[in-house]
């Protein structure tokens, strides 16, 4: 019974700081999703052949407001970067732009 009390105040005290965290990312996260979404399905027609297990691309978002996000992906083997792209995403009305450099 000692045990489970400081479980049950732990659970108490900070369940209200994880659900305000997902509130201050749910921009990020949404476009993020998107462009997970567009970017899995397309890539799988892609003029460049890697080998899918060498492919490793990684995410990144950056909130611009309430609707909008820029989404950087980044293809990776191994140490070398492969390729680079740039998203702006409106989540609001679920639509991605490929920003071309």
């Amino acid at each position: 019974m000692k045990k489970l009390i400081p479980f049950i105040l732990f659970e108490i005290l900070f369940t209200p700081f994880i659900l305000k965290a997902n509130e201050n990312f749910s921009v990020e996260i949404e476009a993020l999703t998107l462009v997970m979404e567009q970017y899995k399905n397309n890539n799988v027609n892609s003029e460049i052949e890697l080998d899918l297990e060498n492919k490793n691309p990684s995410y990144m978002a950056l909130k611009q407001d309430e609707c909008h996000a820029t989404v950087k992906v980044t293809e990776k083997t191994g140490i070398e970067i492969v390729n680079t792209e740039l998203f702006d995403v409106n989540i609001c009305k679920k639509e991605i732009n490929k920003v071309i450099n």
